[in-house]
């Protein structure tokens, strides 16, 4: 069985995304939680995560005793091994496009990302409503996010009816799921056919698993808390 190490459901948006492509796809594993105390050498996550990964982060997948880090090295990793659920588009080009806009995601959006810290249970609507009109980086992360996935949902809104970024769900809907949480909690503006993806990604069912258990986590991590003091 694999088994896929993941952090805190609520503010772990790279863990979110191999759980929900794995959940999604109907990929076994097992779970296993290292919750976040802190990122210190000393501190129980480090403790934990150092021997299996060098790196000492999340999410790790080990299987058959291989251990694959990083999010999209995972992502490869399980579509050349499951290639049942095919994973990326069929279509060579469009999985060259695929790739790209997931190596843009993996390596960009650095100003949505840090101002926006993933927090599924909690309304960041205020906070998004200043950071909005204070951070131009964001304005600019949506506009390209708004552009890349309109031309994609425009190009393969006849393909399939699942409408997800390439017809069927894929790779690149998991890789951005963690937008998608950013997007909607902190209430960012956003064009009708966007908004209308947004729900259908929280809609699906891997998603909505996810969304489910970081509900009822009720951790408060302190250091992934930038706007609030509590709960």
């Amino acid at each position: 069985m694999r088994q896929l190490y993941v952090g805190n459901k609520n503010y772990s948006s790279w863990s979110m995304r191999p759980w929900v492509l794995m959940k999604q796809a109907g990929i076994a594993f097992e779970e296993v939680m290292v919750k976040f105390d802190s990122f210190g050498e000393d501190s129980v996550f480090k403790r934990t995560m150092l021997p299996i990964n060098p790196n000492g982060t999340v999410p790790v997948l080990v299987d058959d005793g291989l251990a694959i880090w990083d999010t999209l090295a995972i992502a490869e990793y399980l579509a050349e091994t499951c290639t049942e659920a095919q994973l990326w588009p069929a279509d060579r080009k469009q999985r060259a496009r695929a790739r790209s806009i997931c190596a843009e995601m993996h390596a960009g959006f650095g100003a949505l990302r840090s101002a926006c810290v993933m927090n599924i249970e909690a309304d960041m609507a205020e906070q998004g409503a200043i950071i909005w009109r204070d951070n131009a980086g964001v304005r600019a992360n949506v506009a390209r996010i708004v552009s890349m996935w309109s031309e994609l949902l425009a190009d393969h809104a006849a393909s399939h009816a699942d409408g997800m970024l390439f017809g069927r769900f894929s790779i690149a809907d998991a890789y951005y799921a963690p937008v998608v949480m950013r997007l909607t909690r902190y209430a960012l503006p956003v064009p009708a056919d966007i908004a209308a993806y947004l729900k259908r990604v929280e809609a699906l069912p891997g998603v909505k698993a996810w969304i489910d258990a970081a509900l009822v986590e009720h951790d408060f991590v302190a250091f992934d808390e930038p706007y609030r003091l509590k709960r």
